[in-house]
């Protein structure tokens, strides 16, 4: 009976701590998204106010109408899908790679092909803008797609899924004639399709969020992205107009959302059986 009730104790502990923690962190969203519905003269009088009063849907519109919001939102999309895709068929490739073919140093050019995740960006910021700026994609997209290309953490996912997959049928086929592409595309990609999925989330939602590059790589309004937009964001006398700001938040937080709730579940189980936790 006794460790019935401490388990029971336990158990009830360890949901209120989820608990807490869950209404800790989603409390920031759910301030952004009351504020967004706030007037200006009520953020002043009263910031601390939860309810807004009165209820300023305009906020919305206004945001949209007040810069190219628009305009910067098709930007970070169609840059998240190229470099979603390009990502996915270049590490998928690296990955196979280095998982099936023997080639002198492979194990070794891995290694320091990993490695290069612990240099930090901003060291290789001013060499890679000098060589951008060679070729001339300083203030262009080509400046944020190209470099999120290179992905060490996704080559080395992709390796784990790849491992996973039976040596025995890239070997069968092998018998009835296929090639390396062959069985690349017919017989590995399709057995890591959960890993792409789970990998391909992981990038949308960094290639969206970035700020650094584009804060440095662009100049031009009409190239900005949505973090850099926002970062642009100010009203006609050279404040800020937060209720205009949060709103235009709220908006650009919708695709991270959707992304999260429709990958959380793919992004958990492919790292599980990727053994990603425990090789």
């Amino acid at each position: 009976m006794i460790t019935f009730v401490r388990r029971r104790f336990g158990t009830v502990a360890l949901h209120a701590v989820l608990i807490a923690g869950g209404l800790l962190m989603v409390f920031p969203f759910v301030w952004m998204l009351l504020t967004a519905f706030k007037s200006e003269g009520q953020m002043i009088q009263d910031p601390l106010a939860w309810v807004p009063d009165p209820w300023r849907p305009q906020n919305f519109p206004d945001a949209f109408g007040k810069m190219p919001f628009g305009r910067a939102y098709w930007n970070s999309f169609y840059i998240a899908i190229i470099t979603v895709v390009a990502t996915l068929l270049t590490a998928s490739m690296a990955a196979y790679a280095f998982t099936r073919i023997e080639f002198p140093f492979s194990r070794t050019l891995f290694v320091v092909f990993l490695l290069t995740q612990m240099v930090p960006t901003q060291v290789t910021l001013v060499p890679l803008y000098i060589m951008l700026s060679h070729f001339g994609w300083i203030d262009t997209h080509l400046a944020l797609i190209l470099p999120a290309i290179a992905n060490p953490f996704a080559v080395f996912m992709m390796r784990q899924f790849i491992r996973a997959v039976p040596v025995e049928l890239e070997e069968a086929a092998r018998l009835d004639g296929a090639n390396r592409w062959t069985i690349f595309y017919r017989i590995v990609l399709p057995n890591i399709k959960p890993g792409m999925a789970a990998l391909g989330i992981i990038v949308f939602l960094a290639s969206w969020n970035s700020y650094l590059y584009p804060l440095v790589f662009l100049n031009s309004e009409e190239n900005f992205t949505i973090p850099m937009l926002l970062a642009s964001f100010k009203d006609q006398h050279g404040g800020l107009d937060y209720g205009m700001l949060l709103a235009a938040s709220t908006i650009s937080v919708v695709p991270m959302l959707i992304a999260f709730l429709i990958g959380q579940r793919k992004i958990i189980s492919s790292m599980a059986a990727s053994g990603m936790g425990g090789r």
